[in-house]
């Protein structure tokens, strides 16, 4: 008898590569990549990264195969990075993940404030227990 795991198990290969691609710093590198860019030109546009971990995603989105790291024949010598087309074809998912984003945050944000509400008016509710709806159990 086999026993399948949850597709989201922590320890799927899915799931691991879900995480390192869709963190906030990937998915932020990926988007500044519209072009070929040095190292620097790709920390200026991206506000709040550190240069050691703006070093460990892009190792990370390069050895994912997201991105191509290319060292040029300058002195200094420098290093460009840009997308592979597997990097690439992330784009239009991403845009349209982005434009759903867009099209719902004033949507998302009254939610937000909502719920805020509702826990500071409320706070001796338990806030680590998720909330419930109220009926019959589901069957």
């Amino acid at each position: 008898m086999t026993t399948e795991r949850p597709a989201y198990s922590p320890d799927s290969t899915c799931r691991a590569i879900i995480d390192q691609i869709s963190d906030k710093w990937s998915m932020t590198v990926m988007a500044v990549l519209d072009e070929p860019r040095r190292f620097n030109e790709i920390k200026r546009h991206i506000d709040g990264v550190t240069h050691r971990v703006l070093t460990q995603t892009l190792r990370r989105l390069e050895r994912n195969g997201m991105i191509t790291r290319r060292v040029l024949p300058t002195s200094p010598v420098g290093v460009e990075y840009s997308l592979t087309p597997l990097g690439e074809s992330l784009r239009e998912p991403f845009n349209r993940l982005h434009a759903w984003t867009v099209a719902n945050t004033d949507q998302i944000r009254a939610h937000q404030m909502a719920y805020d509400r509702r826990a500071h008016c409320c706070p001796d509710q338990d806030s680590s227990v998720p909330h419930r709806p109220r009926g019959p159990e589901p069957a």
